[in-house]
């Protein structure tokens, strides 16, 4: 049931952050010229230690929510119950999305049999284009739930990843309980697995471009080596303290 006020393609945004305050000038600026606009912008804030708190609430267009537990699943969470709109997407700070992607959004979750949908994530820098890692992670959103779950895989799942700009409908979410606040790592993974009870899931061919900067600290086969490595113990069931193996880079 929609609440008032609201349409059926209504749009929000929901951004998780933690000490962000170097991207978000041309987040806001980004965002401020998507067209159509989203109907919500919300930000959750995990306990940064930079201005990136005092960033979001300059801007004017951006509902800030400072949350006391720590961790992007649980700022994700938190979001989306925020959120009035019907339709939520999930965005990294670093990630940018096409103009246009609102209207995307809007079209690709008319199909009622998808639960889930993302965008394919470009990974990039200032100076260049990681099209390793880009190709790697497109193919991996294939060969990840074929190998680890193909019972899944042959009824439409797919396994994306946050910096895909994943997308769904709210009331989806919140009957599968959301993310698991318990995972630090991959609880981007284990929502599609979730999700997959709902419906399909798909990337759509459009294109969101990432930052690099894991890419530009580790070096490419370092870091996808760690991909793998983190994407493998998380597939076998072996989840605890996988944070170790992915500390934040910023």
């Amino acid at each position: 049931m929609l609440r008032e006020g609201e349409q059926l393609d209504d749009v929000a945004l929901v951004i998780p952050v933690l000490n962000e305050a170097a991207v978000i000038p041309r987040l806001l600026r980004l965002l401020g010229i998507l067209h159509p606009a989203p109907a919500e912008i919300i930000a959750v804030d995990g306990g940064s230690q930079d201005n990136t708190a005092a960033l979001m609430r300059q801007s004017g267009s951006v509902h800030l929510i400072e949350h006391a537990v720590r961790g992007r699943a649980a700022a994700i969470n938190c979001g989306v119950i925020a959120a009035r709109s019907p339709l939520v997407c999930v965005l990294h700070a670093d990630t940018i999305l096409p103009d246009d992607a609102i209207a995307v959004i809007r079209a690709t979750m008319e199909d009622p049999r998808l639960a889930l949908a993302g965008f394919i994530s470009l990974i990039a820098g200032a100076k260049r284009v990681r099209w390793g890692t880009t190709f790697h992670n497109w193919i991996k959103t294939w060969y990840a739930p074929l190998i680890f779950r193909p019972h899944l895989f042959f009824r439409g799942a797919r396994l994306l990843f946050g910096d895909q700009a994943m997308f769904f409908r709210r009331s989806d979410f919140l009957a599968v309980e959301g993310c698991d606040e318990k995972l630090t790592v991959m609880e981007d993974a284990d929502l599609c697995l979730r999700l997959c009870r709902r419906g399909r899931i798909r990337l759509v061919n459009r294109t969101v471009t990432t930052s690099d900067r894991r890419i530009a600290v580790w070096g490419e086969l370092k870091a996808n080596l760690i991909y793998l490595y983190v994407g493998i113990r998380w597939g076998l069931g072996l989840r605890h303290r996988l944070e170790r193996h992915y500390p934040d880079i910023r």
